[in-house]
């Protein structure tokens, strides 16, 4: 079994340790324990947070070269053993074993990308003799390490969003804690492993396994860290960043992404991507398409083309090769998005397609009618549910697209230019996809929200940026 290596261990500092309290890791999809891991203490999280002062001095010295060869050879080890990542991922998470091979295979990508990066982390010349009366002065600045930084990562993405942060976090010479979600914690020991692999020196990375109420406090409050970056709901992104006191703050937080379809769309593509836009990892996507307007003319036509995609999406055994959409996290999540469709539909909601639970399977699922006081309609599902709008144009999909607290993407779909221009000015998000859905994204790109999805950006190049600061360097050349 994938999980066998980890043999109950977390990371301190650069060594593999045991602890005689273990946390059961559950495959959701029958509740099978495939592993364990330790119950991290206040006191394990304190060392890790001790030994990283220790830690971020010796990642700071390291020369670009060695940080890119590290990361190189992480990336390496990933693929090399991609089976045995991605049978871990769909083991001990949501995702299929076909999702979770293209997972694996991001996760990689995205450390190579922070290895190219690191060789750009460069500053530039300033023109001091701009200001008058200093035609004497001359200087640059350059960018340095913020020193500590605690990534606190969800079940969602456990490979993935780990190398986002850790990946940047190397490139740019920091101490990393990474603190994983406790239902899906095998995968960042598995990025653990790599790094120990590539020859990371000790005491740069930690990964603290535990339940949050134990070791969560310690490294947030901690003034020893000095940045977090989070990723995940927006109630926990504010009780973080009340308790962080004056530290950075990177927080890639909830959405509700809107797809705006119009008459002159190509209706089967559109059908198409926000099908799969909805219920890839069974809409645990920060990115899933949530919510679709579609201009009236065309709504009826592209309603029978999307129920048609949706029918077709393959539910059942998350290792089976066919299978294209697995179970929910847990029970107890597929239990809420049960009440949350129930909720609507005795609001006056229809369902037009799915709509019933099996353990933590839930159905892909449409309705209609949705009522906008619904809590379907302002908060974030989060599972495998879509809702159908009607609307009279682009002004009113525009506005009602707006009208939630959060802005992470958007897509639409329009031949016309003007229409996906306008749309791209006025819907109040992080980043609009045209002709595409609002679940797509590449590693390099800047990633991340408004209002309530977040703050700062994700993205290899913006990542490093942002875990990094810069330090000017003025010369007054004096006379001889």
């Amino acid at each position: 079994m994938a999980t066998e290596m980890m043999g109950g261990r977390m990371l301190l500092a650069g060594e593999w340790i045991e602890r005689t309290e273990q946390i059961n890791v559950y495959n959701p999809e029958n509740n099978e324990i495939i592993g364990s891991i330790p119950a991290g203490k206040a006191e394990d999280m304190i060392d890790a947070i001790t030994l990283a002062q220790e830690g971020k001095e010796i990642a700071e010295n390291l020369s670009i070269r060695e940080r890119m060869d590290i990361l190189n050879k992480a990336a390496t080890y990933i693929e090399d053993n991609l089976e045995d990542f991605a049978r871990t991922i769909a083991l001990e998470g949501s995702k299929t074993i076909n999702e979770a091979r293209s997972e694996t295979k991001r996760a990689a990508e995205t450390i190579r990308i922070s290895a190219e990066e690191a060789r750009r982390l460069t500053g530039e010349s300033i023109n001091f003799d701009q200001m008058p009366g200093n035609t004497n002065r001359m200087g640059y600045y350059f960018r340095f390490p913020v020193g500590v930084i605690a990534a606190i990562t969800p079940f969602n993405d456990p490979l993935n969003l780990i190398a986002h942060k850790i990946g940047p976090g190397i490139a740019a010479g920091n101490a990393v804690i990474i603190k994983p979600a406790t239902e899906t914690p095998l995968s960042a020991l598995k990025m653990a492993e790599a790094f120990m692999y590539a020859g990371l020196p000790h005491k740069i990375l930690s990964v603290i396994t535990g339940r949050a109420r134990d070791i969560g406090d310690v490294l947030i409050e901690s003034k020893e860290v000095n940045m977090i970056s989070f990723t995940g709901g927006m109630e926990t992104g504010e009780k973080i960043a009340k308790k962080a006191g004056l530290k950075k703050l990177s927080m890639e937080l909830g959405s509700n992404s809107p797809a705006i379809v119009l008459n002159d769309a190509d209706l089967y593509e559109a059908a198409v991507s926000t099908t799969s836009g909805a219920f890839a990892a069974a809409g645990q996507n920060c990115l899933s398409v949530q919510r679709i307007y579609v201009e009236e003319d065309v709504y009826e036509s592209f309603k029978e083309l999307f129920l048609k995609e949706v029918k077709e999406v393959k539910t059942g055994n998350k290792l089976s090769e066919s299978t294209e959409m697995g179970p929910v996290i847990n029970e107890k999540e597929a239990e809420r998005i049960e009440q949350w469709v129930k909720e609507a539909t005795e609001a006056g909601a229809l369902i037009l397609s799915g709509g019933t639970r099996k353990g933590a399977h839930y159905d892909p699922t449409v309705l209609e009618n949705v009522p906008e006081s619904a809590t379907l309609v302002k908060e974030e599902i989060f599972g495998p549910v879509v809702l159908l709008f009607k609307v009279k144009n682009l002004n009113e999909a525009i506005k009602r697209s707006n009208d939630v607290n959060y802005g992470l993407q958007a897509g639409i779909f329009t031949a016309n230019v003007n229409a996906a221009l306008k749309a791209s000015k006025k819907l109040r998000v992080g980043g609009v996809m045209i002709n595409d859905s609002s679940d797509f994204r590449i590693d390099a790109m800047p990633f991340g929200g408004i209002k309530g999805s977040g703050l700062g950006r994700e993205g290899v190049e913006y990542t490093i940026k942002e875990m990094s600061e810069e330090r000017i360097i003025a010369f007054k050349i004096l006379d001889e």
